[in-house]
């Protein structure tokens, strides 16, 4: 048994270590479109939030809890578009080799992934209409950009 768990061990550091895996975790259920139509969920919850924390504020004293309730859940969305941004698009579908093809489609690919993680920055550091349409406009020329053509 120890021989059999030893050389499975050795095997391990000898046999190839680099998977075509299109997630960090191999599992076969994520794909572009559902990971931009949760962002686009994302957005939505933002903009809801946005709104309700408006109208919640006219009287803080009487809508307080609810109003932290809203503040937290429109952060929580925006962070998630970030993360996905980052630990998905960034980390898994925009190419370093796409750099030296197609250098002006990574450059933009690239430039839209900051923005939308600026975007959904400033939705997180207030509750400004001016920043969710932002996000908004910016969320579709990435969805362009990663989209299935």
């Amino acid at each position: 048994m120890k021989k059999t768990a030893l050389l499975l061990c050795v095997f391990g550091f000898i046999a190839p270590t680099q998977l075509s895996a299109h997630c960090q975790v191999p599992c076969g259920i994520y794909d572009d479109n559902n990971v931009l139509k949760s962002m686009h969920t994302d957005y939505e919850t933002i903009e809801k939030a946005v709104k309700k924390i408006a109208e919640l504020s006219k009287d803080t004293n009487a809508n307080s809890h609810q109003l932290v309730r809203w503040i937290n859940n429109k952060e929580s969305h925006a962070q998630a578009m970030q993360e996905k941004v980052l630990n998905y698009f960034l980390a898994q579908r925009l190419k370093l080799a796409e750099a030296t093809t197609n250098k002006e489609s990574y450059l933009k690919k690239l430039e839209t992934c900051h923005k939308v993680i600026v975007a959904a920055m400033k939705c997180k550091q207030s509750s400004d209409p001016k920043d969710v349409l932002t996000l908004h406009e910016v969320l579709h020329v990435f969805q362009d950009l990663f989209g299935e053509k």
